[in-house]
């Protein structure tokens, strides 16, 4: 999507929402010890709220429209989590709030992990649900998940940071969870080719996702059929097998599969890249001696980790 239009609505939404969580928290604390404080309880907004919300932020512009996506408990106790989708003609981008208990608040911005190992319990996670096409040693001390959709331009501007850093860090495994995003009219589609090539030769696999991120532009829903089977075949797969395969139910189930293990993992937009359980989402902006870093810390404590037995 846009640049400039994520911009805005991050810098829209900061000055319009006004978020008084941490006054009421800081009252509460002078009225009653730690201790007395009991859970709180997490309070859905309606539909009809969530779009009265949303009507009262963006409707003075007629370019702006938006769709509600889920409204569910954050994973913080006590918020709920609001995701939407706001779309412009120059593009869209999902977006999410979280609203207190009251009603009356909502919070722009990420809610990260705390704790003395922070990204452990996501690594886990990640572990256990990790089912696309892989790529490095598999004993790597580093594993870098990217959650992607391969109609989506930032997934394309990632993949030169993702190469050279694969390259620079040969001993990391890297893995590729389609996330086909609702609002790309092939993404799915292609999803679903990518799934039948990774399925069937790894090797073509990755061979296919440059291909199509090499030709994105030229890519529509009229077309994406034929060009994708070309694709599949210069890749070193069967086209016509693997247009086939996509087509199957079972095909499609794997995919959006893989995009409920990407929400489960709070996924929003692609690309999201993991490392070692670590939340990236703007991969493309990170300096490339700040991953190298990143990388090499995962890997230094995971042979910290085992030292100690752990």
């Amino acid at each position: 999507m846009d640049r400039h239009l994520k911009r805005w609505i991050i810098f829209f939404l900061l000055a319009m929402v006004v978020s008084a969580q941490a006054r009421q928290a800081s009252r509460r604390s002078k009225a009653a010890p730690a201790t007395a404080t009991q859970p709180a309880t997490t309070v859905l907004p309606s539909e009809d709220t969530v779009n009265s919300f949303l009507q009262q932020m963006f409707a003075y512009e007629p370019e702006l429209t938006w769709k509600v996506l889920s409204i569910k408990p954050a994973p913080a106790e006590g918020l709920a989590e609001i995701t939407f989708l706001v779309s412009s003609p120059h593009g869209e981008q999902a977006n999410v709030l979280y609203v207190t208990a009251d009603g009356k608040h909502a919070i722009v911005g990420n809610i990260i992990p705390f704790g003395a190992r922070p990204f452990e319990p996501m690594w886990q996670a990640i572990k256990k649900g990790i089912s696309g096409p892989a790529r490095g040693p598999a004993d790597a001390p580093v594993t870098l998940v990217e959650f992607g959709d391969l109609q989506c331009p930032h997934c394309k501007e990632a993949q030169p940071v993702i190469e050279k850093l694969l390259a620079e860090e040969p001993n990391v495994r890297m893995v590729f969870q389609n996330f086909p995003l609702p609002g790309h009219d092939w993404a799915a589609k292609a999803a679903a080719y990518a799934d039948c090539i990774g399925r069937s030769s790894n090797d073509a696999f990755w061979k296919f996702l440059h291909e199509v991120y090499d030709a994105q532009a030229d890519i529509t829903a009229a077309d994406a059929d034929e060009k994708l089977t070309a694709f599949a075949t210069q890749s070193g797969a069967k086209g016509p097998d693997i247009a086939a395969c996509a087509a199957q139910p079972d095909t499609i189930t794997r995919v959006e599969k893989s995009v409920a293990f990407g929400k489960d993992l709070e996924v929003t937009s692609t690309p999201t890249v993991f490392i070692n359980g670590r939340k990236i989402e703007t991969i493309a902006a990170v300096p490339d001696d700040i991953l190298r870093k990143l990388v090499e810390f995962a890997a230094k404590d995971v042979e910290d980790q085992q030292a100690a037995g752990k």
